[in-house]
């Protein structure tokens, strides 16, 4: 399997134990971890470069508040200690955080991002990486959002969130794929 000849950054965001906790609320994707899994590793076969994203939360009573197994990495997704680590305090992580100079000081062109929740960190990231001119896929399969309501007050479900944040973004921002699909253009 290869990926492009130019390096290709795999982005995983916020992928925190807090965020697998029954008390994060309703989601979908259900198998999204198992799919982050499969493109950490095949980025790790690869050699290409991967970055995860923490979020550190400045408030108190956050799950994410620093030196909380809630703020760790999920195990099976925790980086290795030669991939970079990017730490933010807000939902995009290339504000204050130096992701950009990171990726342009190695001449990263290309991201594919994945990871947690699509309608808060996920789209603030793409649709930043998109305005900054990096190529950018998202993973529709290895990204998801949890329940919530509109500013009407109407109950969305999971579903509806993740679909409508990515609809935003699709063609304007990034292009939307599966991890399959994903998968099967890095193979031709």
């Amino acid at each position: 399997m290869n990926l492009p000849n130019t390096p290709t950054a795999l982005i995983i965001i916020d992928m925190q134990i807090g965020m697998s906790l029954p008390t994060a609320g309703e989601r979908n994707n259900p198998t999204a971890e198992k799919n982050i899994a499969t493109l950490l590793t095949l980025w790790r076969q690869e050699k290409q470069p991967i970055i995860h994203i923490r979020h550190i939360s400045r408030s108190l009573n956050s799950s994410f508040y620093p030196n909380q197994p809630s703020a760790d990495f999920q195990p099976e997704l925790a980086p290795l200690p030669h991939e970079h680590v990017v730490e933010k305090n807000v939902p995009d992580a290339f504000i204050q955080s130096g992701l950009e100079r990171w990726l342009h000081q190695r001449n990263i062109k290309s991201l594919v991002i994945v990871g947690v929740s699509t309608n808060n960190s996920v789209e603030a990231t793409v649709r930043s990486a998109g305005n900054l001119g990096f190529n950018t896929i998202v993973i529709n399969d290895a990204t998801f959002a949890f329940a919530k309501h509109d500013y009407s007050g109407r109950p969305r479900t999971a579903e509806e969130v993740h679909d409508m944040s990515l609809a935003n973004l699709d063609d304007e921002y990034a292009k939307i794929m599966t991890t399959e699909k994903l998968i099967k253009d890095m193979e031709k």
